[in-house]
């Protein structure tokens, strides 16, 4: 069998999303802070790399659900931080 970069790239992105998702879980992390949304959109994105080289249109569709999920959540903490600072 012969692993390609594609594949590790892939794997890094599965990765990130699982562990972002079991340290929610555990407590060390939090979904409405900006790593958890960071980690989610960088694995998602590696995730897409991969589907470039190996089309599955099912996973393009929830990665790009995922992508979209993240940014949101990446707005929402700005949005979060401007506001609290202009009201000091």
């Amino acid at each position: 069998m012969q692993i390609y970069w594609h594949d590790v790239v892939g794997n890094i992105g599965v990765s990130l999303i699982v562990l972002s998702y079991f340290l929610l879980q555990l407590g060390k992390m939090d979904s409405k802070k900006l790593p958890y949304s960071l980690t989610n959109l960088t694995g998602a994105i590696l995730l897409l790399i991969s589907l470039y080289f190996n089309f599955n249109l099912a996973s393009v569709v929830i990665e790009l659900f995922w992508i979209a999920i993240s940014l949101y959540g990446i707005s929402s903490y700005f949005i979060r931080k401007y506001r609290a600072k202009s009201r000091n």
